[in-house]
């Protein structure tokens, strides 16, 4: 689910609550209209050769671009060509969840506003018993009352749910090395969707999560692409996400190992927190990096010792706390409207979380750009939040904020996270030649 004040939020806290595997199930009439809807023909493009494939093989990446923002837009989406011919779907990029799907004219019982006309669906269901259907109702067992199709319902922590089937449909894909490809991928076609308490109009998800059923998961078992995922979120806006390793140096990212013990998501583990560099005498903050929330996330002692902090930096300073400004929930007026981060980031000071791994640890830096925004009133408001007020308790969510101007690399294959301070505004050269 989507943690986040005023988006959705799509990732780390997505509970699958899966149809079968929960003791729900769909009315006989809802499986039957799908069944009977998709019993047409249809015209599947051709395989990729294999010379197309073994070339893959060798290394390649697929960058997308990402349009959004944290603030004032709240959101961001990646444009894919899903379809046969392939149509543009704009799809929420979320490390957090690991089914990608739209919202899909089934017919549609209720579908939420979107960019696009609704996906048609093609024929090619997902069996329940299928590797791809059993890996989305882990750690349940599907009942399988209608064995051709896999049935799935996700419900997210704002109210918000999507209830569909599991199929296959042709995605366009343009690789660094100058091959376009047209692999089959599993994603869900969502045909009952409500709408949770924050609305962006999207077609629907692209699950990047560390699971099977992941787009980036599925391309690797293809031989396309390595497992791994990354994202550059430029401070400016947009940025852009990539599948595969040949954009980046791996010995310029500061690497730490995913946590063995909390394997559902992308976590490192548990956290130090630190504060212009000195320990706030905050630990053990178990804490997950989610693309899915726009804003940071701590627990209640945490934000209790940040707030004190940042506002003890603030006493003598010529702000006010701005109680009236509704954007976040703590904000801070000055003599005069702010601009930017650049006016007022001198006053405040850079946060950290350590990670240790055995004898080695590796920091996390947030600096005030990473965890501030200036309001449309031109104040200044903290872009920290208490997740034990929006049902986190004690998880701690590291969001879009506060991974702006930063490569960060989910490497599945090694079980590593890694961040880097990039130019998020610019995609770089890879090793096969530039995009």
């Amino acid at each position: 689910m989507k943690i986040k004040m005023n988006r959705v939020n799509l990732g780390v806290w997505i509970w699958v609550l899966l149809v079968l595997a929960m003791g729900w199930s769909m009315t006989v009439s809802s499986a039957a209209f799908f069944e009977s809807r998709h019993r047409r023909k249809s015209m599947y493009p051709p395989p990729a050769t294999s010379s197309q494939l073994e070339f893959n093989r060798r290394g390649s990446s697929i960058v997308f671009p990402i349009h959004g923002n944290v603030y004032p837009i709240g959101s961001y989406n990646v444009t894919l060509n899903i379809g046969q011919p392939p149509r543009p779907y704009f799809l929420d990029p979320d490390t957090g969840s690991d089914l990608t799907w739209l919202q899909c004219d089934a017919p549609c019982v209720h579908c939420t506003e979107s960019p696009h006309p609704l996906y048609q669906p093609s024929n090619d269901l997902v069996a329940c018993r299928d590797p791809l259907c059993l890996a989305l109702h882990s750690p349940g067992t599907p009942r399988c009352d209608n064995p051709e199709q896999c049935d799935y319902e996700v419900e997210y922590a704002d109210g918000g749910s999507s209830l569909g089937v599991l199929l296959k449909d042709s995605f366009s894909l343009n690789f660094t090395n100058g091959v376009q490809l047209k692999p089959r991928l599993a994603l869900g076609c969502g045909y009952d969707q409500l709408p949770g308490s924050s609305r962006h109009p999207v077609d629907g998800v692209l699950g990047i999560g560390r699971g099977q059923t992941s787009v980036v998961s599925q391309l690797n078992n293809q031989g396309l692409v390595r497992n791994v995922v990354g994202h550059c979120l430029s401070g400016r806006g947009g940025g852009f996400l990539f599948f595969g390793d040949d954009l980046y140096d791996s010995s310029r990212v500061t690497w730490t190992p995913m946590s063995r013990e909390y394997t559902k998501h992308y976590s490192p583990g548990y956290a130090e927190l630190k504060f212009d560099g000195k320990s706030t005498g905050v630990k053990d903050l178990l804490t997950i990096f989610d693309s899915g929330s726009s804003y940071t996330y701590v627990n209640s002692q945490a934000y209790h010792a940040l707030t004190v902090l940042i506002k003890r930096e603030l006493s003598d300073r010529v702000f006010k706390e701005a109680p009236e400004d509704n954007t976040l929930p703590l904000c801070w007026k000055g003599k005069r409207p702010f601009k930017s981060i650049r006016d007022i980031r001198k006053y405040f000071k850079t946060i950290a979380l350590d990670f240790t791994s055995g004898r080695i640890t590796k920091t996390y830096e947030f600096p005030p750009e990473a965890y501030l925004i200036i309001s449309s009133r031109g104040n200044v408001c903290l872009g920290i939040l208490n997740g034990a007020e929006v049902g986190l308790q004690n998880s701690n969510i590291i969001g879009d904020i506060s991974m702006q101007n930063k490569m960060v690399i989910y490497d599945n294959e090694k079980q590593m996270i890694g961040w880097v301070t990039s130019n998020c505004d610019k995609v770089p050269k890879t090793r096969t030649g530039s995009i």
